[in-house]
């Protein structure tokens, strides 16, 4: 099993950015696919990207938000530029230690875009 924590949420103005982490432990040796979500007050947990084979992006933030993992350190990265108002969300990291097995969640990270 893979135990989850997220790092790096906060206060932003709009146009800035921000760099989340997600840090993984337990039983992390090649874990397969890892990736975000996010959940908005009041609306559904929404996907924002993930990284196995290939790495993919929701088109509301492709072009704004990389994502890296970096297996040494155990550790994946969001990071978020250009942020907009809608941008603000919980955001949750996820893992899928193997194709078809469940996923691991994370607490969440609170990012909110204002001035």
């Amino acid at each position: 099993q893979v135990q989850l924590v997220e790092s790096g949420g906060g206060l932003v103005q709009p146009g800035g950015s921000l760099r989340l982490s997600c840090a993984a432990s337990g039983s992390v040796f090649n874990i397969y696919a890892m990736g975000w979500y996010r959940q908005a007050p009041g609306k559904q947990r929404e996907w924002v990207a993930t990284s196995s084979d290939t790495t993919n992006y929701a088109e509301t933030v492709k072009g704004r938000f990389t994502i890296a993992r970096d297996n040494a350190k155990n550790t994946m990265y969001l990071q978020m530029n250009s942020l907009k108002p809608e941008d603000t969300a919980v955001y949750y990291c996820y893992a899928r230690p193997a194709i078809g097995s469940p996923l691991s969640w994370g607490q969440g990270t609170q990012v909110t875009v204002s001035s």
